[in-house]
């Protein structure tokens, strides 16, 4: 496998039909009222969570629809910046939203720290290498290791603070190969092409052909904490909010920590 680089790109292209898998329905739930079509930008690793949790909120409420835009959270925050329609986002680091505060994009009052997860390293499940600690991927036969690419993607980010901490991001930077988000990573693990890689717990968990060799110790990065807010110029305001609480409710603690998140 060739040293690949994928810079991530500003606008994210790849727009869901919606997060539910359900389909467009034009039509109003009942005569004389609008169909309210909510725009989520969330970050790739919650992409089977989101679906599960929009898939009950939308059976709740027939006159939402929510159309998912999943990517990496650096993408998504440049796409808002960009002027991307969006409502509500869920970003997987506190970096993209101070960002987007910062730029005054956030409706006041919104933002909330949601969730907390963990980064581990995995390699496949079938042959993969006899890791169990992270300064092993600087040994000899490890020749590929797939990253985030720290620029835009958050596990990137936490991957660069664990090996800087264990004095070893030189010897690593020599052996990445850089995914445009966290499921790319794991793509590449599983299917051999880089002989280990650095994604969250929530992503191993989804995945029946990869295993975790080690976890990363605490102290060797930031907490992982996942923020959401509705955005300022959310076309359904009062929508995206209700969806915020619903997806934070006590209610749907349980959704989130099947999918391996500790909820906040």
């Amino acid at each position: 496998m060739k040293k690949i680089l994928v810079v991530i790109m500003a606008m994210v292209v790849a727009v869901l039909a919606g997060c539910g898998g359900q389909p467009a329905a034009k039509e109003a739930s009942s005569p004389g009222a609008e169909k309210v079509e909510l725009h989520v930008a969330a970050a790739a690793s919650l992409t089977d969570v989101m679906k599960e949790l929009v898939a009950g909120y939308e059976k709740e409420h027939p006159d939402v629809r929510i159309v998912c835009n999943f990517g990496s959270s650096g993408a998504l925050q440049q796409a808002i910046q960009n002027g991307g329609e969006t409502d509500l986002f869920f970003s997987a680091a506190q970096k993209q939203m101070d960002a987007l505060e910062k730029d005054g994009l956030l409706a006041a009052g919104t933002r909330r720290d949601l969730l907390q997860n963990e980064v581990v390293l995995v390699v496949p499940k079938e042959g993969g290498r006899d890791i169990t600690a992270f300064p092993q991927v600087t040994g000899a036969d490890i020749k590929h290791i797939a990253l985030g690419e720290p620029k835009g993607v958050p596990v990137g980010q936490y991957s660069e603070e664990v090996f800087t901490k264990l004095g070893i991001l030189d010897a690593v930077k020599a052996k990445a190969v850089y995914g445009s988000d966290v499921r790319q990573v794991l793509s590449w693990v599983e299917t051999g092409e880089a002989e280990c890689g650095v994604v969250y717990a929530t992503d191993a968990a989804v995945s029946d052909k990869v295993r975790v060799a080690a976890k990363a110790p605490a102290d060797t990065h930031k907490p992982i904490i996942y923020p959401a807010a509705v955005l300022k110029d959310a076309k359904h305001m009062e929508a995206a909010k209700e969806f915020l609480a619903f997806a934070a409710s006590d209610a749907n603690k349980k959704v989130f920590e099947k999918y391996g998140f500790e909820v906040k």
